[in-house]
């Protein structure tokens, strides 16, 4: 009989065997990860685990143990990381959080940790949440390494660094549910119920970490406190929605600006030189950023100005009007008052810092240095806002008798608050770079503490989505990935052209035929030469060449370590010796070579389709079901197969693109 384990394809490696071979069930760098089948691994562990549990004290407290693993590296994870705050590139954690292991991407040797530790990219048109997302996923890809539960299983491993990547953005703008949210909408490709409560957990202990060191100084957890003292008026729903406008245009201008720039720096010789870059861009910067006392100062001081509100004792050029000396109001109700000469000379000072924001952000993005784009795209759309919230609000005091302002704004009352205008584009701006929604409202809410204002927050983020999506679908993390060449399957694609399995399979007509490993008729030799001349990961089993009736499916790197394996432990086998696939290999004769049974190597039940199953569906088994291959069959026969690259070359070649330049540019 076979158990359950062999029916899925784990469990012993080898009949010979008691362990299997420690480097078995690993990946090679760039190679797809398979997630039904890691599922399936950890279904089988956990399975087994359970059963020992009820032999002894020992096996019952070792299960235990595995199962509060995933709470301790949270918990790890969450402190190191709101530690990190006292100190104060996110692409490549979306794609590493996504199906493919990707060489030095996150380091979780001291080395590297330690220079983003101390790294903050202050004066430079730069955020901070992609380095401290980056620490956090290092700090959770190393205490992984620790648990054999994560370390020798890449789909657990990347639901560590989904919770990782809440916690992340939980320290950088002390907002940890939305940092849960961000996770879930924009770094994780396969993100199960546990994991979300797992990247709660982690959340929840970073932003607590955060809130014990008082980073701000000012006894609160976000970053950008606000406290308005009056409500929005319906009325103003249409200057929110322009500013949702500009925030989609702003998105896609700096999309394919900075896009253009970073292609043009990967094919000349400016690439050769990143540390020449850095020097110039920050000398550039420097230089014409002085002068503007906007630019001059940090982008976080800068946005918190933009933000406030303007008090009695507000002492900002944006908070200079014209009092009157008869107002006996309360000093939290001053009501709108026309400009004074700093209002005015603000306003073309923060035009010009707009300007100047909007170009270096594009040069500076990309380079090769830790950075994010929070805070620079919240800065642009704080800037654009502020001045609309002051275009109105004097509208408004000059013009209170025009219909739209006759029902909510009378004379001396305080109508308009240019800060909450200011809020609105942040929103709107940073919706129109990343295209996220849900998680940017979270975010902004969290991060301001205006909850009652969510409604502008809600109505500006999906305007700057539908504007920036009506030129592209995609955002600046995904833009990258693409430009860069990483074979990343996005969820948010859509494939609508009529095309079947069999247009994209291999072998197609004029190719060579498929490379298959038959059950019980090729010898040690056969099998090492067929892994020799192909550089496959993966050869389907079957009956035979004639019949080609499918029985399963053997990954590249376990024949290898099998067949190795054997030869070292076990005596008899030679090159000679017959490999068996099959549960109950026949008498042999008494002076033939011993055999090589590697059935329990074997992936029994391989996700096949038939060669008439449109690709729209394949595609959505892909994204769904993480696969790294299926098979197609006819009646059982098997005719090819679709690896996720195939997919992806198949898709670039429908839109017009070369389908060589997605891999690994």
């Amino acid at each position: 009989m076979v158990n359950a384990g062999d029916m899925n394809g784990s469990g012993n490696l080898m009949d010979f065997l008691d362990e299997p071979f420690p480097d078995v069930g690993t990946y090679e760098d760039f190679h797809t990860i398979d997630w039904l089948r890691e599922k399936s691994r950890d279904t089988d562990r956990h399975r087994k685990i359970t059963s020992k549990s009820k032999e002894s004290i020992w096996e019952f407290i070792k299960s235990l143990l595995d199962a509060w693993s995933g709470w301790v590296v949270m918990l790890l994870i969450g402190l190191l990381a709101g530690c990190k705050c006292l100190h104060s590139k996110l692409f490549s954690i979306h794609y590493v959080g996504s199906m493919f292991c990707f060489p030095g991407s996150l380091p979780g040797q001291s080395v590297c940790s330690l220079c983003l530790w101390l790294w903050n990219p202050r004066g430079l048109s730069l955020g901070k949440e992609g380095p401290l997302v980056h620490v956090a996923c290092c700090c959770g890809n190393f205490f992984s390494s620790l648990f054999s539960k994560y370390s020798k299983n890449e789909g657990k491993r990347r639901e560590v660094l989904s919770a990782a990547a809440a916690a992340g953005v939980s320290v950088a703008f002390g907002a940890p549910i939305g940092g849960v949210l961000f996770s879930l909408e924009e770094v994780s490709y396969y993100f199960p119920l546990k994991t979300l409560w797992r990247s709660f957990f982690a959340a929840l202990v970073a932003a607590f970490t955060l809130r014990s060191i008082n980073p701000f100084g000012n006894s609160r957890l976000v970053l950008f406190y606000v406290e308005y003292h009056t409500p929005w008026y319906m009325a103003e729903l249409f200057p929110f929605i322009l500013l949702g406008v500009f925030g989609g245009l702003w998105g896609t201008l700096f999309i394919r600006c900075n896009i253009a720039w970073c292609r043009r720096r990967k094919t000349t010789r400016l690439g050769k030189y990143p540390v020449l870059e850095v020097i110039v861009i920050t000398a550039i910067t420097a230089i014409i950023a002085y002068p503007n006392p906007y630019t001059r100062r940090s982008t976080s001081e800068l946005i918190s100005e933009l933000f406030n509100d303007c008090g009695a004792l507000e002492s900002s050029q944006l908070c200079d009007y014209i009092n009157d000396p008869n107002m006996t109001r309360p000093v939290d109700d001053i009501p709108d008052r026309p400009a004074g000469p700093g209002v005015y000379t603000a306003m073309w000072q923060l035009a010009l810092a707009l300007v100047f924001k909007i170009v270096i952000t594009i040069f500076t993005f990309g380079m090769k240095i830790p950075s994010g784009l929070f805070i620079p795209s919240m800065a642009v759309g704080a800037m654009a806002g502020r001045m609309v919230g002051i275009g109105v609000e004097q509208l408004a005091y000059h013009h209170h008798d025009w219909i739209i302002f006759r029902n909510w704004c009378r004379p001396g009352a305080d109508c308009v608050t240019p800060g909450l205008y200011a809020m609105v584009g942040a929103a709107a701006c940073l919706g129109g770079v990343t295209r996220m929604t849900v998680s940017l409202v979270v975010i902004m809410f969290e991060l301001t503490g205006g909850l009652e204002y969510i409604v502008p927050l809600m109505a500006a983020a999906v305007t700057s989505k539908w504007v920036a999506d009506a030129f592209g679908k995609e955002g600046i993390y995904e833009a990258h990935i693409h430009l860069n060449g990483y074979p990343f399957l996005d969820v948010k694609d859509e494939f609508t052209h009529r095309t079947l399995a069999t247009d994209v399979m291999r072998p197609r007509r004029g190719e060579a035929p498929l490379s298959v490993l038959t059950q019980d008729s090729m010898t040690v030799e056969d099998v090492e030469t067929l892994i020799k001349e192909t550089d496959y990961n993966g050869f389907p089993v079957v009956v035979s060449k004639d019949s080609e009736r499918l029985i399963g499916f053997a990954q590249r790197r376990e024949l290898i370590l099998a067949i190795k394996n054997a030869r070292q432990r076990q005596d008899g086998v030679v090159s000679n010796s017959i490999v068996y696939f099959t549960e109950d290999p026949p008498e042999l004769p008494p002076n033939s070579p011993h055999p090589l049974k590697l059935r329990r190597i074997l992936n029994l039940s391989p996700f096949t389709v038939t060669d008439h199953t449109p690709m729209e569906t394949v595609v959505d088994i892909f994204r769904k079901l993480g696969l790294r291959q299926c098979l197609v069959t006819r009646s059982g026969r098997l005719l090819g197969i679709i690896t996720k690259k195939d997919v992806l070359r198949h898709m670039a070649q429908m839109a017009n693109q070369d389908p060589e330049s997605i891999m690994f540019n």
